[in-house]
């Protein structure tokens, strides 16, 4: 079940919609069906948005890495 931002090129209005196969979505706002598929921004991992690459679960203020998560 992917889930897809769509811009509509009728009225301009952007939304989300799971697709299931074939299936074609259209406008929920207008019933349009002219849509242009946009890029979708992804959730990263924490070790990874940073950069750091590594497998820390918590970060303090300072930016160290603390595995209980208290600091």
């Amino acid at each position: 079940m992917p889930l897809f931002e769509y811009r509509c090129e009728s009225c301009g209005h952007r939304f989300e919609a799971l697709v299931y196969g074939a299936m074609k979505p259209v406008c929920p706002k207008c019933d349009g069906k002219d849509l242009e598929k946009q890029l979708s921004t992804f959730a990263t991992a924490v070790g990874a948005a940073s950069g750091r690459g590594d497998s820390c679960s918590y970060r303090t203020s300072a930016g160290s890495c603390s595995a209980s998560g208290g600091g």
